[in-house]
């Protein structure tokens, strides 16, 4: 009897150890973080099709090409949410761990408490990054290699002996370009091709990334300083940082204020809102930044930025959709 009961506990064990591992991996990838190459992604799909919503043309009264539409869209969701996140965060987690004990940020992750090795976070990494290049194929060829280059950027920033995070400026440029140009690209590609893309939107979102990332490395500043990494918020001190963020936010501003007067990509329309936010939103940024140095504080005042940064794209959004 005794020897039934534990064969019978055997398999509900490895059930549970199971659901332990994919809630360390959906921790792991960070679902709060998927909203960072998920707008860009939107607004790239946005410049494509001029739809504020997927598909809703094709999902019209009297027309047959709904389901042709928006599937890939809802495939590019899934591959530019979950699949490359957990494949670049998974290899950031392994080859960060030493550092990340040692900051309190960290102290509840699932390598640092060790409830997921360094080598299943390895293991993640490499299935999930194929499980995504094969999915984006089923789109097309050109949407796959957009992620194929996101994919490489996110393992040359975490990776020894590249390892971009420990070398000033690299750091900021690897996540600028992966979330504010492959992350546009790949919504523009998961519907059409590369040709015709306008590579202007392509410098307004890597210099809105760039803002946006600068902060996050004052935030570890404290732990990156003592683990010897060397962040471009390590390099050149919180205030040097935010400089350089507020010198990116303020140019792309000005760059959006520029395309509105020129119509181009912009419709001229937008031009007064544009005008109107661009000292606002330089403000923002400056007053909820400038001196933010604790965790909480930066991260109040990149979400307070982002929600202002918005506004103007909101109307941007719907006079370029022809919807006002």
């Amino acid at each position: 009897m005794r020897a039934s009961q534990q064969g019978h506990h055997v398999p509900v064990r490895a059930a549970v150890r199971r659901s332990r591992v994919l809630v360390d991996l959906w921790l792991i990838a960070r679902p709060a973080i998927w909203l960072v190459s998920l707008v860009p992604f939107y607004v790239g799909h946005l410049l494509a099709t001029r739809w504020l919503i997927a598909g809703q043309d094709a999902c019209a009264p009297m027309s047959g090409r709904c389901m042709e539409a928006v599937t890939p869209v809802l495939t590019g969701l899934v591959v530019w949410g979950p699949l490359v996140w957990l494949a670049v965060l998974a290899i950031n987690d392994a080859f960060d761990l030493e550092g990340d004990l040692k900051n309190p940020r960290k102290d509840d992750a699932p390598l640092v408490e060790g409830r997921l090795s360094v080598r299943g976070a390895l293991v993640a990494a490499h299935v999930t990054a194929a499980a995504a290049l094969l999915v984006a194929l089923t789109v097309r060829p050109a949407f796959a290699l957009v992620t194929l280059g996101f994919l490489v950027l996110g393992w040359l920033y975490s990776v020894p002996p590249v390892r971009l995070k420990d070398r000033p400026g690299f750091d900021v440029a690897t996540n600028a370009a992966g979330v504010g140009g492959f992350a546009l690209l790949a919504g523009w590609t998961v519907v059409r091709p590369i040709e015709g893309f306008p590579w202007v939107m392509a410098v307004e979102g890597v210099l809105v990334a760039t803002a946006l990332y600068v902060p996050t490395t004052v935030t570890d500043y404290k732990a990156d300083l003592a683990s010897g990494y060397r962040t471009i918020a390590v390099r050149l001190g919180p205030r040097g940082a935010h400089r350089i963020g507020l010198a990116a936010w303020t140019a792309s501003c000005a760059l959006a204020v520029a395309l509105a007067a020129t119509g181009h990509v912009f419709p001229h329309r937008t031009l007064w809102t544009q005008a109107v936010s661009a000292p606002v939103l330089v403000w923002v940024y400056h007053r909820f930044l400038g001196r933010a140095r604790e965790p909480g504080e930066v991260l109040h005042g990149i979400a307070v930025a982002s929600w202002a940064f918005l506004v103007p794209y909101l109307v941007f959004a719907l006079m370029y959709a022809r919807v006002l």
